[in-house]
């Protein structure tokens, strides 16, 4: 029985640990996306800044496109 208990009380102390190991990269890996965001968000920025000191005016937006569909309006019913 005492043996059973250990194996127990071991599998335990890996799981928590393993947790707490995922916790970390989750947090970790939300940084990451965030900055890469934050950075792309500012290299348009700055290409945009760029054009305008170029004298490159910004490519016309069509205004009849769809930019989202939601994906519940395309379910099969």
């Amino acid at each position: 029985m005492t043996v059973l208990a250990v194996f127990t009380f071991v599998a335990v102390v890996i799981a928590v640990a393993a947790l707490a190991r995922t916790r970390r990269i989750g947090r970790r890996l939300d940084q990451v996306v965030e900055s890469y965001w934050q950075l792309r968000y500012e290299h348009g920025q700055l290409r945009s800044q760029i054009d305008q000191l170029h004298g490159k005016a910004d490519p016309p937006v069509p205004s009849d496109t769809t930019a989202f569909v939601p994906l519940s309006s395309i379910k099969r019913t």
